[in-house]
């Protein structure tokens, strides 16, 4: 059941005995409300994942970081964050209605392979990039739909029962009308959804926004397996609830996303979960805007995605693209043009650069500040990314905080950010000490002790000669490094 979990083990953020005030932006309510756990210092947190048909573009990247940085928010908070991001391989349709090509039969159709093959593949993948994107995966479970199955078939089984689902020809079907205030996710309670792009007209459907439990297997289908029904397979929206349900409780703290669940994927998944369960499901729904790619969004079926090994093989750091996603709100359209990477990659080269420089001002040894605190703040106050990056920033240039208060600023921000401001990569292009000339090793060396002994003046001395040697050093956490001069 634990699929693809604890993958790379990571270090854990201390958690604090006291509990911080975090505030969030719920879609429910429309507004931003404190966060209260419904377990004492626990967090359920679950995360739509991916359809593993193809691979996952940077725009669908985006709400992954967008939730990690929620829960390492969380997690400096003082709560322990259980979290679940499922993989779907079964059951989504090209689009969000009950017609229509299912994804895994496509992406297998395409390959000319199985839907199992497919879902192993392009599950691995996803994996490896958030991976990539420093997403901290120690505590994180990815369930398959497909290993949830029967606890798919007893959600739509007890709704049958309790009279919200009826049955067509052609499956079971979740009767919206029936349930109080459906489509209240998104203001959209009260609202006649009418057939339309994304509500498809069946035959015999109560009401056009009722949506399939369980559909009926045709000849042509590869998943499909026995239930009250007959043989068939799931519809899309139960898989999130069954798996919800079976890993972190039939209520939760709080439930991520696209913005383009909000108005069906969402809706009809507290529609069939509060039905079935008569309580509360989710407490708090956050949803992250769209990457955009010349003003329209970025999307298979456009054409116009781009992945994370595209941004590789131009030589950007993966790490890059998180600092460029947090240089947005998460609920901000972001537009991505390679230009505006490249801003992003030379902005956190120069972070990086002033925290090997402060890690060694600083000998590593971090305290408080009011920097800190407005870090903290400012990035508790529904993840204002962008504005904690500027705190971040201003601290660390100012000629106000000593090196142990940028330090420990530094701490909070590696903390909130992931983006390896305590250990950064080596320099590129930073020599093995078998490749530096011995005359260089030791004016290196000297350099080093006159550091030590505070003889600052004798060490840039140093550092010329060594420049004129045609090598270049840097200073960093783990030591001096040294690079060829171009």
């Amino acid at each position: 059941m634990d699929w693809f979990a604890r993958i790379r083990g990571r270090r854990k953020t201390a958690v604090q005995h006291r509990l911080a005030q975090v505030f969030l932006t719920n879609t429910l309510s429309g507004n931003k409300e404190l966060f209260v756990s419904q377990k004492p210092k626990t967090a359920l947190l679950y995360s739509c994942g991916p359809t593993v048909y193809n691979r996952a573009h940077i725009g669908n990247l985006r709400a992954y970081v967008f939730s990690d940085t929620l829960a390492r928010t969380l997690a400096a908070a003082g709560y322990h964050v259980r979290r679940v991001i499922n993989i779907t391989d079964v059951g989504h349709l090209v689009g969000d209605g009950d017609r229509g090509e299912d994804k895994m039969s496509v992406g297998a159709a395409r390959e000319h392979t199985t839907p199992e093959a497919i879902a192993l593949r392009y599950a691995k993948l996803f994996i490896e990039d958030i991976d990539e994107l420093n997403i901290d995966t120690n505590d994180i479970l990815f369930p398959r739909a497909t290993d949830y199955i029967k606890e798919q078939i007893a959600l739509a089984k007890t709704l049958e029962e309790k009279g919200f689902a009826y049955r067509l020809s052609d499956g079971l079907y979740f009767d919206t009308q029936k349930f109080p205030g459906y489509g209240k996710l998104g203001g959209l309670s009260g609202v006649k959804l009418e057939a339309g792009a994304r509500v498809e007209v069946v035959r015999g459907k109560h009401h056009p926004s009722d949506f399939v439990l369980w559909r009926t297997a045709k000849p042509e289908d590869l998943q499909q397996w026995d239930s009250p029904w007959g043989r068939g397979n799931p519809g899309w929206h139960i898989e999130c609830s069954a798996m919800i349900r079976a890993l972190l409780g039939q209520e939760i703290d709080i439930h991520t996303g696209g913005e383009d669940h909000v108005s069906v994927h969402h809706n009809n998944e507290i529609a069939q979960s509060e039905a079935a369960n008569g309580r509360t499901f989710v407490h708090y729904w956050m949803h992250s805007a769209f990457l955009t790619m010349n003003g329209e969004k970025a999307s298979k079926s456009l054409g116009n995605v781009i992945y994370l090994s595209d941004i590789l093989e131009k030589g950007f750091h993966p790490l890059a693209l998180r600092y460029f996603f947090l240089q947005a709100h998460y609920r901000t359209p972001l537009s991505f043009s390679w230009d505006a990477l490249a801003g992003a990659a030379s902005a956190l080269d120069r972070l990086w650069k002033l925290s090997r420089e402060i890690s060694q001002e600083s000998k590593s040894v971090g305290v408080p500040s009011e920097a800190r605190e407005r870090f903290l703040a400012t990035v508790r106050d529904d993840l204002a990314t962008p504005q904690a990056l500027g705190v971040l920033w201003d601290s660390l240039r100012s000629e106000e905080y000593a090196p142990e208060e940028k330090w420990g600023l530094l701490e909070d921000a590696e903390a909130h950010f992931g983006l390896a401001l305590r250990t950064p990569p080596p320099l590129p292009g930073a020599l093995a000490e078998a490749d530096i000339p011995e005359e260089v090793r030791k004016r290196v060396a000297r350099r080093e002790a006159a550091r030590a002994s505070s003889d600052f003046e004798e060490a840039d001395r140093i550092r010329r000669e060594i420049e004129k040697s045609g090598y270049r050093v840097e200073d960093s956490s783990g030591g001096p490094v040294l690079t060829k001069r171009p």
